[in-house]
């Protein structure tokens, strides 16, 4: 045995000696981003005291993704690959894997295909390819038939989970990485031709129902609803305090999904242009959320409140947009956990006004900066094409 030989055995047995600290050697960190949701709402509920893998142990959190992977091909939301998991965790995850449940909620099932492409990229683990494209099987499957967007959570257990979800980003998400294999773009430059035209095949049927399903209000093209039903493909709602509307938060993730299109259609860019001018026409002046501090926090079962939230009038606040807007008249809905809409935001109960974000300023990024520079690209482009 050689010297290097040698050093590399003891370095094997020292990372193994470390255990969930230790950090991969010879491996670049994969990004994370698409978690981030899960992530997140894991911590809010069970807190972040518990060890966790590092950006660069790939293959550890890889690993976890795995063992997270249901046995249809599919992953349940909300779980934090990072977590250095117990010999009686991986136990029962491992059993969990027979549940039949899966869900595109919450930025899931796509952004695990997703990292374990690039985790393959950088070892060639050939577990890695398999479960991404059981993965990926598992969501060209559940693509809906009529209209071609992705259901929440197969098979449903809510009202909601079989409609046609684009909360979340479930559908333009789906597609943003279905684009990416059909084009055979990093991390997917391994995948095989016939994978590649698939993929492509559902992504001609996601953008045509994308386009079918924007909302058109008094005779102009506007957002798009959180949820359509399969089967009318009307806007339907989602969870009790979610009624059926048009969602700024959604919409912009759509608009953004078609913007990153390298060559729009006529219709992809009336879209786009009709869901700007929605915007434009959406926004809230004078008007600004207030957070004040409580003298004691409260926990409810997703979250600890330690503030509320209040809508105040403000002559030089920024512009602010509501979450959910009137299919008809385009008034900002509002509605509890009953599902009864309400007209004031005073009237929310407290666990859902500092549980939800009900206005926000999340279209502002993508009317100062984001749509004027894809108008100067597709300009750019229509030059060239005329020289």
């Amino acid at each position: 045995m050689t010297r290097k030989m040698i050093r590399s055995a003891l370095l094997g047995v020292l990372l193994g000696m470390l255990g969930g600290q230790a950090v991969a050697a010879g491996y670049t960190a994969v990004s994370l981003q698409g978690f981030d949701d899960g992530i997140k709402h894991w911590r809010n509920r069970y807190g972040d005291k518990y060890e966790k893998y590092a950006p660069e142990q790939i293959r550890e959190i890889a690993n976890n993704v795995l063992l997270y992977q249901r046995l249809n091909g599919g992953w349940i939301e909300n779980r934090d690959p990072t977590r250095v998991l117990s010999y009686a965790e991986k136990a029962q995850i491992q059993e969990e894997q027979k549940i039949e449940s899966a869900s595109f909620d919450n930025r899931n099932v796509y952004s695990q295909i997703e990292y374990l492409a690039a985790v393959y990229g950088q070892t060639g683990e050939a577990r890695y390819r398999e479960a991404l494209l059981r993965g990926l099987d598992f969501t060209l499957n559940n693509q809906h038939k009529k209209c071609g967007g992705w259901p929440h959570t197969v098979p449903g257990e809510q009202s909601y989970h079989p409609y046609i979800t684009m909360a979340d980003e479930v559908t333009s998400g789906v597609l943003r990485t279905l684009r990416k294999i059909a084009a055979g773009s990093a991390p997917f430059a391994f995948m095989p031709a016939a994978t590649r035209a698939r993929a492509g095949a559902a992504v001609k049927r996601g953008d045509a129902c994308v386009l079918q399903l924007q909302i058109v209000q008094n005779g102009q093209l506007a957002g798009w609803a959180g949820q359509y039903h399969p089967d009318t493909l009307l806007p339907a709602n989602g969870r009790s305090f979610e009624l059926a509307s048009i969602v700024s938060q959604e919409s912009i993730e759509m608009l953004r999904y078609l913007m990153g299109i390298d060559k729009p259609t006529p219709a992809q860019i009336r879209a786009i242009e009709g869901g700007v001018k929605w915007f434009e026409r959406s926004a809230l002046k004078g008007l600004k959320i207030e957070t004040v501090k409580l003298d004691q926090p409260v926990k409810y079962e997703y979250h600890t409140a330690t503030t509320d939230r209040l809508l105040v009038e403000d002559p030089a606040a920024p512009l602010l947009w509501a979450r959910f807007y009137d299919l008809k008249d385009n008034s900002v809905v509002l509605a509890n956990r009953d599902g009864i809409r309400v007209a004031k935001y005073a009237d929310i109960h407290h666990e859902r006004r500092t549980g939800y974000a009900w206005y926000g300023q999340w279209p502002a990024k993508l009317l100062d900066s984001e749509y004027p520079a894809w108008c100067a690209r597709l300009q750019r482009a229509s030059v060239l094409n005329q020289k």
